[in-house]
């Protein structure tokens, strides 16, 4: 396994984590969730990222139990919070209450003591970012969370938030955590260089586009397949789309590699990631993900990449 550290911090994270949306919880049953975390952290995984709003808690309890055995200090434990998770009307959002409040709901489902990393899940234009930046300093002072991070944060708003610690000597947040994969290169243009600046890191979801970069879109739609009713995938599935994913998937061969293999080894070989987000509903899934550690990609192999996908024109 390969270790990273988060920007400029002290925290290292193995650079393929394990990630509970739409797995924990729910997708697969407890005794599978069970097995793939311990296999993944007999794999050298050392980092699980969660989050309040899967399965409406359920990923964190899941967790929690298949984790208890294994020593604390062998973990890195993230959660966030953001999304509403009652009808209540302070029971969402970045408001103090809702931080504090959702921090310790997340640590009793966990049956934890303390959050490695805890995150705002976007941002909230209803808040003022002094109240958030100020709530997620006292969990870090009183130790429920060692760090804080974003996810899915415009490049100013990491400015302003960096601009805000420095001013007043709060913690700031050492990682953003956005989508990024070949399919969706938006972070170049401006989360990416703020991110440096500010010596933050990045722990990227969604690496594989929902599955469309595993190649099991390149030819059809597989019946009860996300490509089949997420409306978000169905854009690259036309027929010029499909010929980019067979030629990525021939690509991949080409380099000895699965596609999947593939799309996170390019990934991990970008500006400032700390680590990618996988998930996994088969074990075989798992071994597939963790094959991307071994692969050395050529740079014919990266311009190729760049012709089939060029980067985000803003």
């Amino acid at each position: 396994m390969q270790y990273r550290r988060v920007g400029k911090s002290g925290l290292e994270v193995s650079a393929i984590s394990i990630g509970g949306w739409l797995t924990f919880g729910g997708s697969i049953e407890e005794g599978t969730t069970s097995n793939i975390l311990g296999a993944a952290i007999d794999a050298g995984v050392n980092f699980v990222d969660l989050a309040d709003a899967y399965a409406r808690g359920a990923a964190e309890e899941a967790a929690g139990r298949a984790l208890a055995h294994v020593p604390r200090h062998e973990l890195v434990i993230s959660s966030k919070c953001f999304w509403p998770q009652s009808d209540a009307p302070n029971d969402h959002g970045l408001s103090r209450k809702h931080i504090l409040e959702s921090c310790d709901r997340s640590l009793g489902r966990l049956g934890m003591d303390y959050l490695d990393l805890f995150f705002c899940h976007r941002e909230d234009p209803n808040v003022p970012l002094e109240e958030t930046i100020r709530a997620m300093d006292h969990l870090v002072q009183q130790g429920k969370v060692l760090y804080w991070g974003t996810s899915c944060w415009s490049a100013e708003s990491l400015r302003k938030a960096h601009d805000l610690c420095r001013q007043h000597g709060w913690y700031a947040p050492i990682v953003e955590q956005p989508q990024y994969n070949l399919l969706n290169r938006e972070i170049e243009a401006e989360v990416q260089p703020a991110v440096r600046e500010n010596g933050m890191g990045l722990v990227c979801w969604s690496p594989l586009a929902g599955g469309l970069l595993t190649g099991k879109y390149d030819a059809e739609t597989p019946e009860g397949t996300r490509g089949s009713d997420t409306n978000w995938l169905k854009p690259h599935l036309t027929d010029d789309g499909r010929k980019r994913l067979s030629a990525f998937s021939a690509l991949a061969k080409g380099a000895g590699l699965k596609p999947s293999q593939l799309a996170l080894a390019w990934i991990l070989n970008q500006d400032s990631v700390a680590c990618v987000i996988t998930g996994a509903t088969r074990m075989e899934q798992l071994h597939e993900n963790l094959g991307a550690l071994n692969a050395t990609l050529e740079p014919e192999t990266l311009a190729a990449l760049e012709e089939l996908f060029p980067a985000t024109v803003v």
